[in-house]
């Protein structure tokens, strides 16, 4: 449990202090695939805990995630105007941090529903991302 805190406070620091590469984002896509998974066993058991737990990762982890250095320090201007993202990668970060309180809210009250619906909401901008960004 620590580790899953101590794993993305890791990766920020040396993330800022090298710049942004692309084994980071893949570092910090995995933590964040990691806290969803502990949100939904979470709901699966009934465990407020387990999804405090993976909210919390998720929000210190979604900080983090913004385009590489290579997507920056592009010279090229069309294909830095093809690959401007950082509007819309803001926009889903914010939306995905604001519907992981709504979860641990709803969860902590008793709503698992609408919980569970915030749940989709956020799989729907990780999905919004690595289409439209990622050209998945």
């Amino acid at each position: 449990m620590k580790r899953l805190l101590l794993i993305p406070m890791v990766i920020a620091t040396l993330s800022y202090a090298e710049g942004y590469k692309q084994v980071d984002r893949i570092l910090d896509m995995q933590n964040m695939a990691k806290a969803m998974e502990e949100i939904q066993t979470g709901f699966f058991y009934n465990n407020l805990d387990m999804v405090k737990d993976g909210v919390k990762v998720l929000k210190e982890t979604i900080v983090n995630i913004r385009p590489i250095d290579s997507e920056v320090n592009n010279k090229d201007i069309y294909e830095k105007w093809i690959n401007n993202s950082l509007k819309m990668t803001n926009k889903i970060k914010k939306k995905i941090t604001r519907k992981a309180v709504d979860i641990e809210d709803r969860f902590k009250v008793g709503d698992a529903v609408q919980a569970l619906q915030a749940y989709s909401k956020i799989t729907q901008q990780c999905m919004k991302c690595h289409i439209q960004i990622r050209k998945w």
